[in-house]
């Protein structure tokens, strides 16, 4: 028998008779397809892809979202993650001018273990997840389904395939990324993305011609590695990982492309070097060991006047109602924080009250979720307009900001804390 909390295995409530229908498999919906399912609510995922693949190169979640983590399976699914995430308590982040001068190695924080930080491929961590939700909790998760539309009215929301398929529940949650097609239903217009004005070069390779270049080997040879190389309007992160097995490196650069249609391609090798010229020769070294790269066109959104839909039965949740930049290391974090606060605010307003939950849902996340947005452009800036003057004098200035604001939050105990105050703000009609 599972281990339980207050009566219930593994923490799950009693349950609430709410069909939620989420759709998207990331790590936003996959977790707010789990925390309903902790707080007792029957729920489905509805996802395009045909199969599971363990694509991309690096993510990071931060405490807020380890803490969530944590809390699945009594910590089995934390204990899961750790041997595939990059371990730097002896290593640090060594930050370097782009000439090569390092300027400073910022230590990593102890780990909390009931709110440990894991950084790792992308496709590795999601695959933990994707099979603790489908083959231990037996959420049913649908894959190859394309949505065509989405649909509402006072009473239950739902979605249409492209094969005329209809499924009715009470709430639908998009969490189908920066395209969203729930969030023109939402907004009852087309959003279109916008060019953030930069990209990013991403790559995730093995260590085996790295450990045999003299000038390379050290990443590879001494366990995991961090390091950082910050110019003018370009910075170039590299890691190592699973002991130096692992090569993985994103180098973000000014791009105004664009991205009406797509927003990720092939990288070349040859604008990369381009963009590298007069750095430090071991960034091009690095660089040139790469077998194949993407170029992600960093898109950006106004902040959406709603998340809601106009009978508030619909909500967009993670990059489909806040894409982030990279530098704030937190998009999939607080794509994992509005999973844990709907799944709250479902239980707590109950069946007959989807709107009430999903407007108090939006009240509680709005304001937390643009302000760690910004994070990413001021760390952004933070690094690519550097006065060197100023950082000789003070190196810390260019460390990776890790704010206890961000990282010590609990987002299922904020949200069982606010929500019948806010629950009773929005229901005396005043304004989101």
């Amino acid at each position: 028998m599972a281990a339980t909390t207050n009566g219930h295995v593994n923490g799950e409530k009693s349950k609430t008779g709410i069909k939620v229908v989420i759709v998207g498999a990331g790590f936003g919906g996959l977790t707010a397809a789990i925390e309903c399912h902790r707080q007792g609510h029957d729920v489905e995922i509805y996802e395009s892809f045909p199969e599971l693949k363990t694509l991309g190169d690096i993510i990071s979640f931060g405490a807020n979202a380890g803490r969530i983590f944590h809390r699945w399976s009594n910590g089995e699914i934390s204990r899961r993650m750790r041997p595939l995430s990059i371990d730097l308590t002896d290593y640090g982040f060594r930050i370097h001018k782009y000439t090569g001068e390092l300027i400073t190695t910022q230590a990593t924080p102890k780990m909390d273990p009931e709110a440990p930080v894991f950084n790792g491929h992308r496709g590795e961590l999601h695959e933990v997840v994707f099979n603790y939700a489908r083959d231990e909790l037996g959420i049913p998760i649908h894959l190859g389904k394309k949505i065509l539309k989405y649909f509402e009215n006072e009473k239950e929301a739902g979605i249409e395939l492209d094969d005329g398929t209809k499924v009715s529940a009470d709430v639908v949650l998009g969490a189908d990324g920066v395209r969203s097609k729930a969030r023109e239903l939402v907004l009852g217009y087309d959003d279109k993305p916008k060019s953030s004005g930069y990209a990013v070069w991403r790559a995730w390779f093995p260590n085996t011609d790295m450990i045999k270049d003299p000038r390379t080997k050290e990443f590879c040879e001494n366990g995991d590695t961090f390091n950082g190389w910050i110019g003018q309007d370009v910075h170039f992160l590299f890691s190592t990982i699973k002991g130096g097995k692992d090569c993985c490196w994103v180098l973000t650069h000014r791009d105004e492309a664009d991205i009406d249609e797509s927003w990720s391609f092939p990288g070349h090798l040859p604008d990369v070097f381009k963009v590298l010229k007069d750095w430090d020769p071991i960034c091009t070294a690095i660089v040139e060991k790469t077998p194949a790269l993407v170029d992600w066109k960093l898109v950006y959104r106004d902040p959406l006047p709603t998340w809601v839909s106009a009978h508030a039965r619909i909500c967009l949740v993670g990059d489909a109602a806040h894409p982030f930049l990279p530098t704030s290391a937190q998009g999939a974090t607080q794509a994992m924080e509005d999973g844990v606060t709907m799944a709250v605010c479902l239980r707590r307003a109950g069946k007959n009250n989807i709107p009430g939950a999903l407007k108090a849902h939006q009240e509680i996340r709005y304001d937390r979720v643009r302000n760690v947005q910004k994070t990413g452009e001021t760390t952004r800036d933070m690094w690519h307009k550097a006065d060197w003057d100023k950082v000789k004098q003070n190196p810390e200035s260019v460390q990776f900001p890790r704010e206890d604001w961000i990282m010590k939050f609990d987002a299922e105990k904020h949200a069982e804390e606010v929500f019948d105050d806010v629950l009773a703000k929005v229901s005396g009609g005043s304004k989101l």
